[in-house]
C-alpha cells in the first residue's frame, strides 16, 4: 500500500465505495452488490488502467468534495456532473491529475444519477467475501463514506492504457425504454403487455435496491389475486409487482428472494442505463421479440 489517501470534505445524498460486486454467495443468502451503472464504473477502470475488484465511489446526485494526499490520477463516468479541481473544470471520461493538497468538487449532474470517481490503483478498503461493494441491503461492506474519512490509494498497475477520452453518450434525462424479457410469472397479469403499453414515472423512493415506478396499476386475473407464492430467487433486472400493481425493477442491492411475481427482467445492458434514471423521469418498456 503507498502513503497516497482520498480525504472526505464533503459528501453529497449517498456516497458509497463499489466494485464490480460480490459473486457466488446468493445462496447463502449475499446479494451481489457493486456498481449500479456497471459499464460506467468498469469505463474508470479500464481508463486508469485497474482490475474491476478495484474500488471506485459510487455518488448520487454529486455533492462529493475530496482532497488529494500524494499526486493522483483520476477519472469520472456515469453520470455527466460538473466537476472542478481547485475551481478549474475538469473533464469526463478523461483521466485527470490530482496534485498533492487539490481538491475535487463535483456539482449535481446535469443528467443521470451516479457518477463514479475512480483512482488509479483503487481505493484500498479492507475486501469483504470477495469485495470491497457496499451492500446498502444487507449492510456488508465498507460503511457509506462520511465527512472526515481518509481512504487509502493502493499502488498503481503496471499498465496504462493509452486513451486520453473515452467517446461514451452520456445519460438523458428523456424518456428511456428498457427492453424487458419474458419473467417467470408473465401469466399472473391480466394482460402483459401492458407493461409496455404503459407510461411509468420513477418515482423518488428508489435507491440502490430498485426503482419504484408510478403509472397505471398492472392487473392479476382473478384466480391469482388472492394467491401468494413462496419466495423465489430474484436477479438484477428482475421486475417484481408487488400488490398494488406498480413495478419495480430490481438493482444491485436487491433482496436475494421474494415473493412477488415477477412479470419480466430487464436486459442486462438497460439495467446500466436504469440505475441513472432520476425521480420523476418517464421510462418504458419493450419487450425482447421472444416473448411473443
Amino acid at each position: 500500500m503507498t502513503d497516497k489517501r482520498l480525504h472526505i470534505l464533503a459528501t453529497g445524498p449517498q456516497v458509497t465505495l463499489q466494485d464490480s460486486g460480490r459473486r457466488g454467495h446468493m445462496a447463502v443468502g449475499v446479494g451481489r452488490a457493486g456498481a449500479a451503472d456497471q459499464a460506467a464504473y468498469a469505463l474508470g477502470a479500464r481508463l486508469l488502467g485497474n482490475s474491476t475488484r478495484s474500488a471506485a465511489i459510487e455518488v448520487t446526485f454529486g455533492g462529493l468534495r475530496v482532497r488529494a494526499k500524494g499526486e493522483l490520477l483520476v477519472c469520472l463516468t456515469g453520470a455527466l456532473a460538473s466537476a472542478t479541481v481547485d475551481g478549474v473544470p475538469v473533464g469526463h471520461a478523461a483521466p485527470f491529475a490530482l496534485a498533492d493538497g487539490s481538491e475535487l468538487e463535483l456539482g449535481m449532474p446535469s443528467s443521470g444519477l451516479r457518477t463514479y470517481v475512480s483512482v488509479r490503483g483503487g481505493l484500498g478498503v479492507d475486501p469483504v467475501l470477495g469485495s470491497r461493494s457496499m451492500d446498502t441491503m444487507s449492510g456488508l461492506g465498507p460503511p457509506p463514506l462520511r465527512v472526515g474519512d481518509a481512504l487509502p490509494v493502493g499502488p498503481a498497475p503496471r499498465t496504462l492504457p493509452h486513451v486520453d477520452v473515452a467517446p461514451v453518450g452520456k445519460p438523458t434525462d428523456d424518456p428511456i425504454v428498457l427492453r424487458v424479457s419474458a419473467g417467470p410469472r408473465r401469466d399472473w397479469f391480466e394482460d402483459p403487455s401492458a407493461l409496455a403499453s404503459t407510461s411509468w414515472t420513477v418515482s423518488d423512493r428508489s435507491d440502490r435496491r430498485g426503482i419504484r415506478l408510478l403509472g397505471e396499476p398492472l392487473t392479476r386475473w382473478p384466480q391469482s389475486r388472492d394467491q401468494e407464492l413462496p419466495s423465489e430467487g430474484m436477479v438484477r433486472g428482475a421486475i417484481q409487482v408487488p400488490p398494488n400493481g406498480e413495478p419495480v425493477i430490481f438493482l444491485n442491492d436487491h433482496p436475494v428472494t421474494g415473493g412477488y411475481p415477477v412479470i419480466g427482467v430487464v436486459d442486462a445492458v438497460d439495467v446500466d442505463r436504469a440505475a441513472q434514471l432520476v425521480p420523476g423521469q418517464p421510462v418504458g418498456f419493450r419487450w425482447v421479440p421472444s416473448y411473443w
